[in-house]
C-alpha cells in the first residue's frame, strides 16, 4: 500500500498520466504495447495498465504470458505502436517490480517526453481522475489485443539475421557445449529457441533456475553480475565440461558470462570485458566479409571501458559517447534514421548490456548470447577459446581493467548522504587518484568539461545528469554517479596496464583511493 510503491493503483495513476500525454500528442490512434517479467503482481499490473488505456480510448497489445524485454522493444516498432509499457524490476531483489515506458522509436524515453510525461503523472491528484473498464467491455470495443506467438515468430527471425557465420555455428554445433541459466526469468524459452533454431546442439539449461519464480529461490539478487548467479551453472559445467556458462537477468536485457581456458578454468567475464569481446568480433568479422560503411559508429556509454575506444581506432569506424543507460545509445540509432547520416555497429554499456542490430532499441540478452555462442564456435575453428580470444585483444589493445563499487544507503537519509557525497566531490577536485594525476573533470550537471592545466572550460555536449567524471593520466578514468534504479552511488573507474597482473595492481589502488575518500565522509 502507498503512493510511494507499486500496487494496481499506482500503476493505473502512472497509465492515467500516459495516456493523456499520448492524447496530447495525438498518438491515441497507434496504440500501446505491454510485456512483463516473472515478478509477483507483474501480470496483474500488466492487465491494470491495458484496462486503464482502453478506458481512454487507447489499444492495449499484451502479451499472453511473460517476454523479455528487447522483444517488447522490438514490438513496440513492428506494431507501429505510440509507447510500449514493461512490468519488471530487471535485476533487482525479489521484492522490487517496476514500470518502464517506451517511446514510438522502441528506446526508453529520454527528454523530453519523460519529463513530459512525468508531469502529466503529477497532475493526476486524485484516484477519481483514473479510468478503467472490464476486459470484456474492453474486448467487445477492439481496445484489448492478445499477442504472442505471431511477434515471438518476427522476432526470432531479425535474431537470426544477425549471425554472421552461420555455416560455421553448423560445423561446430556438436562441438561447443553451452550451459545457460534464465535466473528464474523470462528468458529460457527465447534463447532455447534462438540457439537450437541456428543449430547448436549441447545447450544445457541449469534445472533449479529454469522455470519462472518470482521469489528468485535460489540467489538473493537475481544478477547475473553477482558471483552467486553462477553457482549452480558453474557446477553444472564442471560436470559436462561446458565451454561457455551464460546468465540472463529476469527480463533479459543483461547477460553474465563465464568461460573456460585450456586447463579448464572459467574466467569470469566483465560487462565490458564480453561488450568489447562481441564489439571486436561483430565490426571485425562484418569489415572481412563485407567492409565497413564510412559513417559506421560504435556507441557506448561514458562509464565504459576505453577499450571501446581503441576498438573503434583500430577499425578506423567512429565512436560516440553517450550517458548512462541504453536508452541514450537507441536516442543515437534514431538519430542515425531521421538525418540518413552514420550507420549502428554496435553499443554497448558496462552493465552487462549490448545491441546487435537495430532490431530493438535496448540491450538484448537473447542476441548477446546467440552472439556469444557463434563467437565460441568461432574461435573453435581457429583453436581458441574465449578465453584465447580475450587474452588476444588485451594484447593488441592494451590490458584495460575497468570496475565499479557500489555504496547502498536506503531511505530518505540515505538520499541525502548521496546528494551529499555527490556535492563534495563536486566542490573539491582531487589532484589525483592513486598517483594518476586528474587532468580535466567532466560536469554532466553543470555541462563543463575543465581542463585543470590551462584552466580551459568547454561544454559537455551531452543533456544534463548529476554525473562528474575525470580524465586521469596513463589512460585511466574515474566516475561518479547516483544509480538510476536503486538507493546507491557509483563509482566507476578505469585503468590500463602492461599485464593483467599490472593491470589489477593499479585498479585496486584507485578503487582504494576513492573508497578512503568516501569513508571519510559517511
Amino acid at each position: 500500500a502507498g503512493i510511494n510503491r507499486m500496487n494496481i493503483y499506482v500503476v493505473r495513476r502512472a497509465t492515467q498520466g500516459l495516456a493523456n500525454y499520448i492524447i496530447k500528442q495525438g498518438g491515441q490512434g497507434k496504440g500501446v504495447a505491454i510485456a512483463y517479467d516473472s515478478r509477483h503482481m507483474s501480470p496483474e499490473f500488466a492487465m491494470e495498465a491495458a484496462m486503464t488505456l482502453a478506458a481512454n480510448g487507447i489499444k492495449a497489445y499484451k502479451f499472453e504470458s511473460l517476454r523479455p524485454t528487447p522483444e517488447l522493444s522490438f514490438a513496440v516498432r513492428e506494431l507501429g505502436c505510440v509507447s510500449g509499457i514493461v512490468i519488471t524490476a530487471s535485476h533487482n531483489p525479489r521484492e522490487y517490480n517496476g514500470y518502464k515506458v517506451y517511446w514510438e522509436d522502441g528506446a526508453q524515453i529520454t527528454p523530453p517526453h519523460d519529463k513530459n510525461i512525468l508531469a502529466e503523472v503529477a497532475k493526476v491528484t486524485s484516484f477519481t481522475q483514473v479510468k478503467t473498464m472490464t476486459k470484456e467491455d474492453a474486448v467487445k470495443a477492439g481496445l484489448f489485443v492478445t499477442i504472442g506467438k505471431e511477434i515471438d515468430d518476427r522476432y526470432m527471425e531479425e535474431l537470426k539475421k544477425q549471425s554472421i557465420h552461420p555455416e560455421i555455428i553448423k560445423e561446430m554445433a556438436k562441438d561447443i557445449k553451452i550451459v545457460y541459466t534464465p535466473l528464474h526469468g523470462t528468458g529460457n524459452l527465447p534463447v532455447r529457441r534462438v540457439l537450437k533454431e541456428l543449430g547448436f546442439e549441447n545447450v544445457f539449461v541449469v534445472p533449479e533456475q529454469e522455470l519462472p519464480d518470482g521469489d528468485f529461490p535460489t540467489v538473493s539478487y537475481p544478477n547475473p553480475e553477482a558471483e552467486e548467479a553462477f553457482e549452480l551453472g558453474l557446477k553444472l559445467a564442471k560436470e559436462i565440461d561446458a565451454d561457455i556458462v551464460l546468465a540472463t537477468d529476469p527480463d533479459a536485457d543483461r547477460l553474465g558470462v563465464r568461460v573456460k581456458d585450456k586447463d579448464g578454468v572459467y574466467h569470469d567475464l566483465t560487462g565490458n570485458m564480453s561488450g568489447c569481446l562481441l564489439a571486436d568480433y561483430e565490426i571485425g568479422q562484418r569489415k572481412e566479409l563485407k567492409g565497413l560503411p564510412e559513417d559506421g559508429y560504435l556507441i557506448k556509454t561514458i562509464v565504459t571501458s576505453n577499450m571501446a575506444d581503441a576498438i573503434a581506432e583500430h577499425y578506423n569506424v567512429g565512436l560516440i559517447e553517450c550517458l548512462t543507460g541504453f536508452k541514450y545509445i537507441g536516442q543515437q540509432i534514431l538519430g542515425f534514421e531521421t538525418k540518413g547520416k552514420g550507420e549502428y555497429l554496435f553499443g554497448f554499456e558496462e552493465s552487462y548490456g549490448c545491441l546487435i542490430g537495430t532490431h530493438a532499441r535496448d540491450k538484448d540478452a537473447i542476441v548477446a548470447t546467440m552472439a556469444l555462442c557463434e563467437a565460441a564456435a568461432y574461435y573453435r575453428t581457429k583453436g581458441m577459446t574465449l578465453w584465447d580470444a580475450m587474452i588476444e585483444m588485451y594484447e593488441k589493445y592494451g590490458y584495460y581493467k575497468d570496475e565499479v563499487k557500489s555504496i547502498g544507503l536506503k531511505g530518505i537519509e540515505g538520499l541525502a548522504k548521496i546528494q551529499e557525497i555527490m556535492e563534495y566531490f563536486r566542490a573539491h577536485t582531487p589532484s589525483d587518484f592513486a598517483g594518476h594525476k586528474v587532468l580535466a573533470v567532466r560536469d554532466y550537471k553543470a555541462d563543463t568539461v575543465k581542463d585543470l592545466a590551462t584552466g580551459e572550460v568547454k561544454p559537455t555536449g551531452l543533456p544534463s545528469s548529476n554525473v562528474l567524471y575525470y580524465e586521469l593520466e596513463d589512460n585511466a578514468w574515474l566516475c561518479v554517479r547516483p544509480s538510476g534504479t536503486e538507493p546507491k552511488i557509483k563509482f566507476y573507474y578505469g585503468v590500463k596496464g602492461t599485464s593483467l597482473e599490472d593491470a589489477a595492481a593499479k585498479s585496486e589502488k584507485v578503487g582504494e583511493s576513492v573508497m578512503a575518500i568516501v569513508n571519510g565522509l559517511l
